[in-house]
């Protein structure tokens, strides 16, 4: 390698070196939206929420407000809304909140949930153990669905020096259209 190296002239080692910093470059750009998914899920980072399977152990006498917050995207046709608007939960204690989802059209239309929490320093206390957001959600022409997120905050908040003063979190959803799996079975009209 080093042979064939010192083997090219001065315009073969530009060009060489030129092919590999782009080769480089589209390497770095394809992995740059899975590594930096892997990082805001780790650190929570951007309101990023952490997922468990369990409750937390410990649950403290402090309470926080959790409010609930819902959007869709442009041309999205669904009516979405919080259930309830705003809930006081003790660090730590399991809390369940609903959202309602109504299809007004004619056809059936799938919507995927993107999600977020701010302030952002609360995101990686801020545990879902069940949600809708988790999969691609299907409505059928006029059906009207309540939907469940299971979450908490874990106690370790009260020690981050980011987050310890934070009093409210504000979980937000925003629905997209989705495309569904053809071997899933179900005829989705996608807009």
């Amino acid at each position: 390698m080093i042979r064939w190296w010192r083997s090219l002239d001065g315009v073969g080692r530009t060009a060489t070196s030129m092919v590999a910093v782009v080769v480089f470059m589209a390497s770095m750009a394809w992995a740059a939206v899975p590594l930096y998914d892997l990082f805001c899920r780790v650190t929570g980072f951007g309101g990023t929420t952490q997922v468990s399977d369990a409750g937390s152990d410990l649950i403290l006498d402090q309470t926080i407000k959790i409010r609930f917050d819902a959007s869709i995207e442009r041309g999205f046709p669904w009516e979405f809304r919080p259930v309830e608007r705003t809930m006081d939960l003790q660090i730590g204690q399991t809390g369940i909140a609903f959202y309602e989802a109504y299809n007004p059209t004619d056809h059936v239309v799938a919507g995927t949930a993107s999600y977020n929490v701010t302030p952002y320093a609360a995101g990686s206390h801020f545990i879902k153990i069940a949600c809708f957001c988790f999969t691609y959600q299907v409505l059928q022409p006029g059906e009207r669905v309540q939907m469940p997120v299971t979450f908490y905050v874990d106690p370790s908040i009260v020690d981050d020096p980011e987050a310890r003063d934070i009093h409210t979190i504000t979980l937000s959803y925003t629905f997209h259209n989705t495309e569904v799996p053809a071997e899933s079975g179900a005829q989705i009209e996608t807009n």
